[in-house]
């Protein structure tokens, strides 16, 4: 099987968005593939930018970095998505170059603006500045992966 990627960067400008819609369209992508501050910056710019345009041969929607709000993530999958596409909102950092943080698509139940359960092999635990790892987070700590 032939298979195809297309990187196309831009920022969230109104020139840009009609050229995604686009050029998805006219490439036939199955899977899109972005961050949540674009899903949040198409969501400000309205439905009309993504509804004019097919989504037909789009079958999964992803997102990657920090869990996508839950209101940006309805959006994603009701408009971007039509109803029928699933979302990997996924957490992870460059440093570890993998998800840490994923759904599995159609085998679980999502809750928008979660990123749901550590990936396979994945421990996280929250510590405090010495590294003990804490039953309870009362303030803001470092979230530690281990693998």
């Amino acid at each position: 099987h032939l298979q195809a990627s297309v990187v196309f960067t831009f920022y969230t400008s109104l020139t840009a968005i009609p050229r995604v819609c686009a050029h998805s369209v006219y490439l036939q992508v199955s899977i899109f593939y972005t961050a949540p501050t674009a899903v949040r910056a198409l969501h400000a710019k309205g439905d009309e930018w993504v509804t004019r345009h097919s989504r037909a041969s789009l079958r999964l929607l992803g997102s990657v970095g920090e869990p996508i709000n839950p209101d940006a993530h309805r959006w994603y999958k009701d408009v971007v998505g039509g109803g029928r596409c699933p979302i990997m909102d996924t957490w992870w950092q460059t440093e570890t170059g993998a998800h840490m943080i994923a759904p599995l698509p159609r085998a679980m139940q999502q809750k928008p603006g979660s990123a749901a359960l550590p990936f396979f092999g994945v421990s996280p635990a929250i510590v405090d500045e010495k590294g003990n790892v804490l039953q309870v987070c009362t303030q803001a700590m470092c979230v530690c992966v281990e693998c």
